[in-house]
C-alpha cells in the first residue's frame, strides 16, 4: 500500500515478527532497562543520535535520563547531531552548540557531524537516491544507538526512529535539501507526502546499512506534542497520554510498534497525533520500509515490567492517563 493517509492494520500485514520490548517506566530506570536488552550489537566507539532540540525546547528526553544512560552504561559515548536546514537556533554550528549548552547536553562530547564537512554513503536499492550526503564525522563511529523521542511532525506525521536518522545525519546544507527541496525552484519545502516519506526513508537505510549490525533502536513515548522537537517553544501543545518507552534492534518493527499504540489509544487521546500522522500521509514510512527490505512490520511486543510476558497495543496503552504538563 502506497497511499500514506491510510493505516494498515496489524491484520492487513504479512511476513515475520521481531522483537520490540516495551516498558511503562519513564525514568532513567526504564531506558536502561531497555538499552540492556537491545546492546548486544554496540561496540566500539559509540555515538548516540538523539534530538537535542531548539534551545528550550520543552519536549526533549530528559537530560538526566541520558546522562545516566550514558555514564552508566556507554562510557566514552558522543552525542552526535548535524545543523539544521532552516535558519533558526541550529542553523550554524556556532548557533547549534549554543543551543546544545543551553538546553543541557553538557555531560558528555557533542559532536556536529556536518562541522567539519560532508560525506556520501550508498542508498542500496533506493528509487529517488543511490547515495546520500551525511556528517562526515559520522563516518568515525563504530555503532550507532538510535535515541528517538516519537513524536509528531510538520512535514513526516510522525517522527520516529526514521525521521531521527533519516533527516537528523543529513547534513545540514546538501543531505538535507536532497529530501527536502527539488533544485532550482524557490520553496525550500516542496517535496512533502509520499514522496517525502520515501526521501527520508531511503536516507535512513543509507544509515542504517552502514552502521549494520551494530545499530540499535529506542524510542521514547513521553511529552508526543502533534509539533517537532524543531519547532522547540512554539511546539503546539502536548495533549496525548505519555505511554512508555520501546526498544528494538528493527527500525521498521519499533517504528510500527510506536504508530500502533498511538492507534490503540481512545479516539478522544489520540485524535490530534492520528490526524497530523494522516494528514501528511506519515504511514508511507512505514509501507516504504516495508518495500526495501528495512525490518518487519509485524513483531512481537514484550512487556518487560511483568515478566517478559507478550502483550499488544491496546494492553500497552490501557489506564494512560490524560496528559499533565
Amino acid at each position: 500500500m502506497t497511499d500514506g493517509s491510510k493505516y494498515l492494520p496489524y491484520s492487513s500485514r504479512k511476513g515475520n515478527e521481531s522483537i520490540v520490548y516495551f516498558t511503562r517506566d519513564l525514568s532513567a530506570d526504564g531506558l536502561r532497562k531497555l538499552y540492556a536488552r537491545i546492546n548486544q550489537h554496540i561496540t566500539g566507539k559509540t555515538a548516540v543520535k538523539l534530538h537535542t532540540g531548539e534551545p528550550h525546547g520543552p519536549n526533549i528526553i530528559p537530560r538526566p535520563w541520558v546522562k545516566s544512560l550514558i555514564e552508566n552504561d556507554i562510557p566514552g559515548a558522543h552525542i552526535v547531531e548535524t545543523n539544521a536546514y532552516y535558519e533558526g537556533g541550529r542553523y550554524t554550528t556556532e548557533q547549534h552548540r549554543e543551543a546544545i549548552k543551553v538546553n543541557g547536553w553538557t555531560f558528555a562530547p557533542v559532536d556536529i557531524m556536518d562541522e567539519d564537512g560532508t560525506a556520501m554513503i550508498p542508498v542500496k536499492g533506493g528509487h529517488h537516491f543511490k547515495e546520500m550526503s551525511v556528517g562526515k564525522n559520522m563516518l568515525n563511529y563504530d555503532s550507532l544507538l538510535v535515541l528517538t523521542h516519537f513524536k509528531g511532525h510538520a512535514m513526516g506525521g510522525f517522527g520516529g526512529s526514521v525521521k531521527n536518522i533519516g533527516i537528523g545525519c543529513a547534513d545540514g546544507r546538501i543531505g538535507k535539501a536532497m529530501i527536502h527541496t527539488t533544485p532550482g525552484q524557490p520553496d525550500q519545502w516542496d517535496i512533502c507526502k509520499e514522496e517525502f516519506m520515501e526521501r527520508m526513508t531511503e536516507s535512513a537505510k543509507a544509515t542504517v546499512d552502514y552502521f549494520a549490525p551494530h545499530i540499535s533502536f529506542i524510542n521514547v513515548m513521553r511529552n508526543m506534542s502533534v509539533s517537532c522537537d524543531c519547532e522547540g517553544v512554539a511546539a503546539e501543545p502536548v495533549v496525548t497520554p505519555n505511554v512508555g518507552i520501546l526498544a528494538s534492534l528493527d527500525i521498521l518493527a519499533i517504528d510500527s510498534a510506536s504508530v500502533d499504540l498511538v492507534y490503540a489509544m481512545p479516539e478522544h487521546f489520540n485524535h490530534d497525533l492520528v490526524e497530523r500522522i494522516e494528514s501528511r500521509h506519515g504511514h508511507r514510512q512505514l509501507t516504504y520500509m516495508k518495500e526495501l527490505g528495512m525490518g518487519n512490520d509485524r513483531y512481537v511486543l514484550i512487556d518487560t515490567d511483568n515478566g517478559d510476558s507478550r502483550i499488544y497495543p491496546a494492553d500497552a496503552v490501557k489506564g494512560v492517563k490524560p496528559f499533565e504538563g
